[in-house]
């Protein structure tokens, strides 16, 4: 997975110069996003249905971030320690093909149903990378059909619920080296949630583990 990810990152770069600047919807506290998210602060962020978003921050986002189906949005990356920024509202994705955000401060939890698929979108392979962020809020991801999907290095204050999700790729579902201020809850995946070759640490749970991530 490193190699891809790498791969990736360049992808990224090469999209950014070419990436339209996103534009104000029809209320001025709402910003439809079709290219780049420059830095800067919006209320409400919307990536609608097929589009691509894509941020190297800092970006303040205070009405919360709406991502659609077979959608990519990338905030941050894991090559920069660099804060991302912060997402007041929450992060809301319904069939998205990709969600990536590092170093983020994200104020009203993650909730990811569903995917697009493991092919598709500007990497041609879709995976979420959910990582290095402080989380305020309970995550939910269930029902996530991509190729990959990390969690990783993240502080959550909340629940994390992870259930149903599905990869292509056999090192997928790497959640580890969490801290996380609440329970965490693991049911259904494939393949069943694991370090990977993230070379990560256990996490540390303060509430219940419960079932694949029991002791993980």
């Amino acid at each position: 997975m490193r190699n891809f990810r790498m791969f990736a990152i360049g992808v990224f770069g090469a999209l950014l110069l070419l990436a339209l600047p996103a534009s104000a919807g029809a209320s001025s506290n709402t910003t439809t996003c079709t290219g780049e998210l420059a830095a800067g602060t919006y209320g409400r962020v919307v990536v609608p249905e097929g589009a691509v978003c894509l941020s190297e921050g800092p970006v303040t986002i205070r009405g919360g971030l709406y991502i659609g189906a077979g959608a990519t949005f990338v905030l941050g990356g894991e090559e920069s320690t660099a804060k991302s920024g912060s997402i007041t509202g929450g992060v809301h994705a319904t069939n998205p093909a990709s969600v990536q955000i590092h170093f983020a401060a994200i104020d009203g939890g993650v909730d990811i149903h569903g995917g697009s698929g493991p092919f598709g979108g500007p990497f041609e392979l879709t995976f979420n990378a959910i990582e290095d962020n402080q989380i305020n809020g309970s995550v939910t991801v269930e029902r996530y059909d991509g190729f990959w999907f990390g969690f990783i290095r993240n502080h959550v204050n909340g629940t994390v619920r992870m259930n149903n999700n599905v990869l292509t790729d056999e090192d997928a579902n790497e959640y580890v080296t969490n801290t996380i201020h609440g329970s965490l809850q693991c049911a259904g995946n494939s393949p069943k949630p694991q370090t990977g070759d993230s070379e990560g640490s256990p996490n540390k749970v303060t509430g219940a583990e419960t079932g694949q991530c029991e002791g993980l």
